[in-house]
């Protein structure tokens, strides 16, 4: 198969080469951003593993038809990821789509738009680093499922079919997470333009974000207010560590 590489899709402008100019500064200070989110991906991740490890083992997620189901949906999709021949043209449907997504939602336009099995590009009047990284991030066929079970709850009795919903959230989430790892190591010019480390930090923590709202919503035992008050003893826990590591270097 083919190497799929999806192109860059910025306007050949003169404001463009503008921006391109002023690419090293920015890079730079996308690089001093990154090292700042680490504590944030890291406080997150803590509370996070804690929150389902303490829902898997002491409130029984493991036991809910939404876990199983989910659980079903992602494991099909990477039995069929690794041996049957991969979607590819689907995925970079789904991804140069998403960058025609965010540019509408960042107020820009697209004036072209190409997909093939050999990759794909869009051309718009607007980039930046979420247009440019969404697709990564941006589970847009989990939304598309999400969407379409909303506008026919409006119009059926969609509740039987709610099992099925989590097996499709669980096989369209995996399929983007299984392409996105793919994808990520072929020196992709979406991550290489806005800094390889800046990209993959917002990468992970928006993923990372994702999933804590997806564990809120399919356990009933975890609600948005117990991951916030972990999430805040986990804060405060970091920011006695950083006064500690501070007050102990002051003394020398």
């Amino acid at each position: 198969m083919r190497r799929v590489s999806v192109t860059r899709y910025a306007v050949p402008t003169e404001s463009a080469l503008a921006h391109d100019s002023l690419m090293v500064p920015t890079r730079w200070v996308k690089f001093v951003a990154a090292i700042f989110l680490l504590p944030v991906c890291a406080i997150l991740s803590q509370t996070f593993f804690t929150v389902f490890a303490r829902a898997t083992v002491t409130q029984r997620l493991w036991a809910g038809e939404e876990f199983w189901f989910f659980s079903l949906g992602a494991v099909i999709w990477l039995i069929a990821f690794l041996g049957l021949p991969r979607p590819t043209l689907i995925y970079v449907f789904g991804h140069e789509l998403t960058h025609a997504l965010w540019v509408l939602l960042m107020g820009g336009r697209v004036s072209r738009f190409r997909v093939g099995r050999d990759g794909g590009h869009v051309v718009t009047n607007r980039n930046n680093f979420w247009i440019a990284l969404a697709p990564y991030f941006f589970p847009l066929y989990s939304i598309l499922a999400i969407a379409a079970y909303g506008v026919l709850s409006l119009f059926l009795s969609v509740q039987p079919y709610g099992r099925l919903l989590y097996a499709v959230i669980g096989a369209t989430w995996a399929f983007h997470f299984t392409f996105t790892c793919w994808m990520i190591p072929k020196n992709q010019t979406d991550l290489r333009d806005q800094g390889t480390f800046f990209s993959l930090v917002l990468i992970y923590l928006m993923n990372l974000m994702l999933l804590s709202v997806m564990l809120v919503l399919a356990s009933p035992q975890i609600t948005f207010a117990a991951f916030g008050a972990d999430l805040l003893t986990n804060v405060s826990n970091f920011s006695q560590w950083v006064v500690d590591l501070f007050n102990r270097f002051s003394q020398h």
